[in-house]
């Protein structure tokens, strides 16, 4: 356990990332899950994956080749051949 403060504030800043990582991984896996379960060409299920992915991105969530790659799969299962 903790004994300094200092040691003490880096638990509770390492908690507070962890919960909002866990709930940005929720928001990507739940999003890849509707793309799975979508139409083809459905607009919606893409925008709402690229937002997850972004946003998973911008905070260092994902790298950013990873995130492309996911981009670009979600793009391939909803194309409209």
């Amino acid at each position: 356990m903790a004994i300094t403060t200092s040691a003490k504030k880096a638990l509770r800043q390492s908690k507070r990332k962890k919960a909002m990582n866990d709930l940005r991984k929720k928001a990507i896996r739940a999003s890849l899950k509707d793309v799975r379960l979508a139409k083809k060409g459905d607009t919606k299920a893409i925008a709402a994956a690229y937002k997850a992915i972004d946003k998973a991105l911008k905070t260092g969530l994902l790298k950013k080749n990873t995130a492309a790659r996911r981009k670009s799969k979600v793009a391939r299962s909803l194309k409209v051949s």
